[in-house]
């Protein structure tokens, strides 16, 4: 078991670089815990016990308003860490982590952590790597809400999926709910307007599979001025 757990941890970025034996040091004190499709593993406001890593599967990062609507910050495919801040500033958890496929968590009380921190300088820097491009993703969630309309939104997301499968087809990313709770809208919007990037020519559905047809009009929609 530990020698699964030692092969999961090095496949994380924040451990990068770590010698073996650190590694194997860190396998002994994780604990692993499953995680069922739709599960929650933590939620804002929570107090912060220690670090999660995701070595199977994929999770949304949201938060919820006082009314129950619910905006995903960002989704987040193993391997990786989530909710690193905490283990920082002592707070509790900012938002609120959900499974959505079956995944494998291991966990690490913060007290273990810290310890690494203190004793290879190399995981905080990587931490703060990571943290960084949290913040990125933040500020672009923060701006497409702003000031982007829902289909500009939706255009934008799409071509950044078909730039991460390095392709033009992908896998549909959730239900076209979990699409509209991505994008802070509703999910009436979020179909309407991908029946029309249908009608249009711009993608194509099928059998759960998406394909972006013409990128570079998805591309036009995705910058069109409001």
């Amino acid at each position: 078991m530990e020698a699964a757990r030692t092969a999961l941890l090095q496949r994380i970025p924040i451990f990068a670089g770590l010698p073996a034996d650190v590694i194997e040091a860190i396998a002994q004190r994780a604990t692993p815990r499953t995680i069922a499709p739709g599960e929650v593993l933590f939620r804002e406001g929570d107090p912060c016990d220690g670090a999660f890593l995701l070595v199977e599967g994929s999770m949304k990062i949201f938060k919820t308003s006082s009314t129950g609507r619910q905006l995903t910050l960002a989704l987040e495919r193993a391997p990786t860490t989530v909710a690193e801040v905490p283990l920082f500033d002592g707070g509790p958890y900012p938002a609120s982590v959900e499974a959505m496929e079956p995944s494998v968590v291991l966990f690490i009380h913060k007290r273990d952590f810290r310890a690494i921190c203190l004793q290879h300088p190399e995981v905080p820097l990587q931490a703060l790597t990571m943290l960084g491009r949290r913040l990125r993703t933040l500020v672009a969630v923060i701006e497409s809400v702003t000031f982007g309309s829902v289909r500009q939104r939706l255009a934008r997301m799409l071509c950044e999926l078909a730039d991460r499968a390095s392709g033009s087809a992908f896998p549909m990313p959730g239900t076209h709910q979990d699409i509209a709770l991505h994008l802070g809208t509703v999910r009436e919007v979020v179909s309407r307007n991908l029946n029309r990037f249908q009608a249009e020519g711009l993608i194509r559905v099928s059998n759960r599979e998406m394909t972006v047809a013409d990128r570079e009009g998805l591309q036009r929609e995705a910058e069109a001025e409001l």
